[in-house]
């Protein structure tokens, strides 16, 4: 494995690293060092777990000394690698939401899902193999639980409205939330002089607006300095994001409303969508061409598009 790998470090022992998911910097993982202690949060795919081990390595750090994998929840660009980063450290528990754990202790029924959607070729390039994590080396994390790594003390938060399986990280000694997807994507080929760029996501099937908008303001209420987000790295400047995220969220519920009776309303959706990020991207100084503004959003466009229309025909109450 000779590729060079994106590690970005930050203050207080935490580096982002590229899962190599899609296409450079998509999806994070992150490795945190507090003295002797080291843990992992979010796995990336199968193919990840050598990428962490490698900048592990590269910061003199052993696989035995990774006492933690932590997933803020079950969908595969962040727990899809989880069993196969677990068979590699002898010493490490998973971490992962109630609503989830029973999904990595035995992936069958997540996989089968994953490949009616994607189909077998897609998966297989996209996730790999999906490893079983044994029962007695996965530990359920409530609302409100804490973790020691160390001497860092890590504070959980039941975090619904991106998904229901879905807890997010307080790092007290960082004042930082380790986000997951519930404060959004913010890609750092986006950053203009004007700071991040950042747009919720909403993959299926659990989408619920109300939820995250509550979510993004608990994670708030706690007066952040910064959001580790997977999809991807550190952000500041909080409150024009939170902002910006809650903003993001109402303008997907008025798209669905809007388009609710079209005959091809998938269409609709998802070209006012795209049309609307890329008036945002010119907004906020992105200089990228059209083409490669297009091509980055376009991923998430599809699916943010899935997620509104699943929660327009079922998940609304």
């Amino acid at each position: 494995m000779n590729e060079c790998i994106t590690a970005l470090e930050y203050e207080g022992g935490i580096t982002a690293i590229d899962s190599g998911m899609v296409r450079p910097q998509m999806a994070a993982c992150y490795l945190l060092e507090t003295g002797s202690a080291v843990a992992v949060i979010e796995t990336g795919n199968a193919a990840s777990a050598e990428r962490i081990l490698k900048v592990a390595a590269s910061r003199g750090r052993d696989p035995e000394e990774i006492s933690h994998v932590i997933v803020t929840h079950v969908h595969l660009d962040h727990a899809g690698g989880a069993g196969t980063l677990m068979q590699r450290l002898p010493q490490a528990t998973l971490v992962v939401h109630p609503r989830g754990a029973r999904h990595l202790i035995d992936p069958s029924k997540l996989e089968a899902s994953a490949r009616a959607v994607y189909g077998d070729e897609k998966f297989d390039e996209m996730y790999g193999t999906l490893l079983p994590v044994p029962e007695d080396r996965v530990r359920i994390m409530e609302d409100g639980d804490s973790l020691r790594v160390g001497g860092r003390t890590l504070e959980f938060m039941d975090a619904p409205g991106h998904a229901r399986h879905h807890f997010t990280i307080w790092d007290e000694e960082t004042r930082g939330w380790f986000t997951g997807d519930t404060f959004g994507l913010s890609y750092r080929e986006l950053d203009t002089g004007n700071g991040a760029f950042l747009f919720p996501t909403t993959t299926p099937i659990q989408f619920d607006p109300p939820a995250l908008i509550d979510s993004v303001d608990r994670m708030m209420e706690r007066d952040p300095e910064r959001m580790y987000l997977t999809h991807f790295g550190r952000v500041q400047d909080l409150d024009r994001l939170a902002g910006d995220m809650r903003a993001g969220v109402d303008e997907y519920v008025e798209l669905a409303k809007r388009f609710e009776g079209a005959h091809d309303r998938t269409r609709l959706i998802e070209e006012t969508m795209m049309a609307q990020l890329m008036q945002r991207a010119r907004d906020h100084g992105v200089t990228l061409d059209d083409e490669k503004l297009r091509e980055t959003f376009a991923g998430d466009v599809v699916l943010n598009t899935q997620g509104i229309e699943f929660w327009l025909v079922q998940g609304r109450r």
